[in-house]
């Protein structure tokens, strides 16, 4: 569904790495990753990670979150955002969406943070997500914080290359985060970014991700600290990927426009997102299918579609569903709801193949001829 797109320029550059000798953790690949990066998204201070789920954890530790305080995040998200907030005995709040983009809803976060604050309640930091490649409404969600004086971290790690108002996501909040795990819009394997404009917020996540070790020439430490550094051969496979950041773009928007077309004339299929997707980076494309007048479901569209071996997927499933998670709070509207339940994530990678696409867009013709 989102395959890694590398070829021969990561090779290139993994192999210079290796030749260089900076095998392990940290190196010069590093260095130059995390300057690329904050370059491109246009924030001061970049910090290469392990993960994202590692950039979240230490960004929450940044911003002060502790034991006992409750964290406000977008239920519509995948399982790392929540759990991030779990590691640092934080409990998480989930937030529903809005219907159009699956992403947190102003109002309703405005309504969590007045009626927590009522309980006597400590809101440590929101954590929005910007779902399948889409900005969060950013200028909504950061003027309630400011009101309310709670730090955003933006889980910006689907959305590398998408912007907000003209602004790249990546540079919203106090920090932001940013996944290059296998499937995302670009990977280095596995790793993550925290990026921020706070030279302090930079320097103690560097600190931290490298087990908080002291200055000393001896091993001294003072706080818990974590193994979360990149490694110098991942960060060299990023250096690459990111030169072809706005080509791999480019090829996703042509494959959601590939299902735009394909499904224009079909009652009761939306292409999920609204028509308003100029400022996406198209990481997944996904449907929304009103089953009543389609005359067909989405779980029936996926099953033909894994007949014929072409992966799909349902949105995520919202956290405050989640069995693990059925004791914490959330404000919801039913939104995330109706979204997991008609909504199916089709082939969008930008590695696909002509006679890939071929392929599933065959796949597809049936039910996109069909008239309810």
């Amino acid at each position: 569904m989102s395959s890694p797109d590398v070829g021969e320029l990561e090779e290139q550059y993994v192999i210079a790495a290796m030749r260089s000798g900076w095998i392990a953790p940290l190196g010069p690949d590093v260095d130059a990753f995390e300057a690329e990066l904050a370059a491109r998204v246009g924030v001061a201070h970049a910090v290469a990670l392990s993960s994202g789920t590692a950039a979240l954890h230490l960004g929450l530790l940044g911003l002060g979150v502790q034991r006992g305080d409750v964290v406000l995040t977008s239920t519509m998200t995948f399982a790392a955002t929540a759990n991030a907030i779990v590691y640092t005995g934080a409990e998480p709040f989930f937030i529903d969406c809005e219907l159009e983009t699956g992403n947190m809803h102003p109002q309703l976060l405005r309504q969590a943070i007045e009626q927590l604050r009522s309980d006597g309640e400590r809101i440590g930091a929101i954590v929005p997500v910007d779902l399948l490649g889409k900005a969060v409404d950013y200028t909504r969600i950061c003027a309630i914080a400011a009101e309310f004086g709670i730090p955003v971290l933006a889980d910006a790690a689907e959305s590398l290359g998408a912007r907000h108002q003209g602004r790249a996501a990546g540079s919203f909040g106090a920090a932001s985060v940013i996944s290059f795990n296998g499937n995302k819009i670009m990977t280095t394997s596995g790793g993550g970014m925290l990026l921020t404009d706070d030279a302090e917020l930079a320097a103690r996540t560097r600190y931290l991700a490298t087990q908080a070790r002291q200055p000393v020439a001896h091993y001294e430490h003072v706080d818990i600290g974590y193994n979360y550094r990149m490694s110098n051969l991942l960060a060299a496979l990023g250096r690459a990927q990111l030169t072809r950041l706005d080509d791999m773009i480019a090829r996703r928007r042509a494959m959601r426009e590939v299902y735009r077309e394909l499904f224009a004339d079909v009652d009761g299929v939306e292409v999920f997102g609204g028509e308003d997707d100029h400022e996406d980076n198209f990481w997944l494309t996904s449907i929304v299918v009103d089953s009543a007048r389609t005359g067909w479901t989405p779980a029936e569209l996926s099953a033909a579609l894994l007949d014929d071996n072409i992966e799909s997927r349902p949105l995520w499933k919202p956290m405050h569903l989640q069995p693990v998670f059925e004791a914490s709070g959330s404000l919801r509207n039913g939104n995330s709801q109706r979204l997991f339940e008609t909504g199916l994530t089709l082939p969008s990678g930008s590695s696909l193949s002509e006679i890939e696409i071929s392929r599933v867009v065959a796949g597809l013709q049936p039910f996109a001829s069909v008239r309810a």
